[in-house]
């Protein structure tokens, strides 16, 4: 880690390689990304495993949902996309595999739980229980109610909502379970800023390209970068202005 505001790899660096897989991951890392983004799914036997979308179609080719599926019947599922994954050997990893390289790494992770998990909490608590993370990692959610698990198991680990247009901002400050907020980058403007701020709590942007000029030069209140793209916007952090 670095002086400089943190930079999370959005799935991995999935710019240039499969998202969610360790191909992602280390190549995250290769590109000097400070952290890692990740999705957390639940299977239906109780696995955490990484996988973004609740529909498996898209990386996988089957109509099946992840929490349809036991963790050894998706283990067997190539990714990739379309014709690509019948010689792919990439497979989703678990949670705890992820978890593991981290540790080994010291590679803070951003886990976003995913909507599998509101009707499953319990595989939730069972994975908080003995998780140890890499200092400067914590947990997200567009889920309010899976962050106020996560804060009610763990306490000492950090949270985020991430936020969509429906957001009552003014109601930050009353969400004490609430560490910070992440937001798409459209929201990268004074009001939100200030709102952010008289909460005391950080911002987090998601979908940054490395082309953005505020990169350089950002808000007080900004405490994380989220990219597809962890060079690149590495490289416009670096010129200060």
């Amino acid at each position: 880690m670095t002086n400089r505001i943190p930079i999370f790899a959005h799935r991995g660096a999935s710019g240039s390689a499969l998202e969610n897989t360790f191909k992602a991951f280390e190549k995250a890392r290769n590109l000097g990304a400070d952290g890692i983004e990740l999705d957390l799914q639940c299977t239906k036997d109780n696995f955490l495993v990484v996988y973004h979308d609740l529909d498996l179609f898209r990386l996988t080719g089957h109509r099946k949902k992840v929490n349809e599926c036991t963790y050894e019947e998706l283990s067997s599922f190539p990714l990739g996309k379309h014709f690509f994954r019948c010689f792919s050997k990439l497979r989703i990893p678990t949670f705890q595999e992820v978890v593991e390289w981290a540790n080994l790494y010291n590679m803070p992770l951003n886990i976003e739980l995913k909507e599998s998990l509101i009707g499953n909490t319990q595989a939730l608590i069972d994975g908080l229980r003995n998780l140890k993370l890499p200092r400067g990692s914590h947990f997200s959610s567009f889920h309010d109610e899976l962050m106020r698990v996560v804060k009610m198991q763990r306490p000492e680990f950090k949270t985020a909502i991430i936020v969509t247009k429906k957001f009552d901002w003014q109601e930050l400050q009353s969400l004490s379970h609430i560490d910070a907020v992440h937001a798409h980058k459209k929201y990268y403007k004074p009001q939100y800023f200030k709102a952010s701020m008289d909460a005391g709590k950080g911002l987090r942007f998601y979908a940054i390209t490395g082309s953005e000029s505020y990169l350089s030069n950002p808000e007080p209140s900004v405490i994380g970068w989220i990219t597809d793209f962890p060079d690149r916007c590495a490289k416009a952090q670096e010129n200060k202005k």
